[in-house]
């Protein structure tokens, strides 16, 4: 990764204290994608990391996965999947519950979105915990796919999501990181 660009997209990402709770640092990214120039700078930066692995589908994690994972799949010319929570998605689904802080949540991906053997580059805003991102990849891979990457604008590596995601076999790449949380 190109330090240039890791520090210009750092630059652009704007952080806002104590939200959603006291203590937190929260990392906006809007401010990436609200200037056309950054934004293009950012999707560039994820369609060239992307190209290497030869995707056959983009997936995008709900809900800013699903902005920046459909402009990097129609940048690569191949399918965009969305990986939403429970009760969003229309038609027969396979789904993947995962532990937050407190309580737990549920992701669904439609049993079609992927066919078995083909490529998938895994696409969020953020790894924290990495439970969203393991979410998405087991179920990918249930229907048959193989997560190459899951790639991210921003990791917070004390939060150990990266390190977890890895241990748990997903090659991850992350464009900047933040230290604390």
């Amino acid at each position: 990764m190109n330090d240039s660009i890791s520090n210009y997209l750092r630059s652009h990402i704007r952080t806002v204290p104590d939200w959603p709770a006291p203590g937190v640092q929260f990392r906006d990214i809007t401010p990436l994608l609200q200037d056309p120039t950054v934004f293009r700078v950012l999707i560039d930066a994820f369609v060239a990391r992307a190209r290497t692995h030869k995707p056959d589908v983009v997936a995008g994690l709900d809900a800013r996965g699903f902005i920046l994972g459909s402009v990097v799949a129609y940048q690569l010319g191949v399918g965009f999947v969305p990986i939403r929570k429970k009760g969003k998605l229309p038609f027969t689904t396979v789904e993947e519950t995962y532990e937050l802080e407190y309580g737990s949540a549920t992701v669904e991906l439609h049993t079609d979105a992927v066919k078995p053997g083909q490529r998938v580059v895994l696409v969020d805003d953020l790894i924290a915990t990495g439970g969203t991102m393991m979410a998405g990849k087991k179920l990918l891979e249930k229907l048959g796919g193989v997560v190459v990457e899951g790639c991210a604008i921003v990791d917070l590596p004390e939060l150990g999501g990266s390190k977890k995601l890895r241990e748990g076999g997903l090659d991850v790449f992350n464009f900047v990181d933040f230290a604390g949380h």
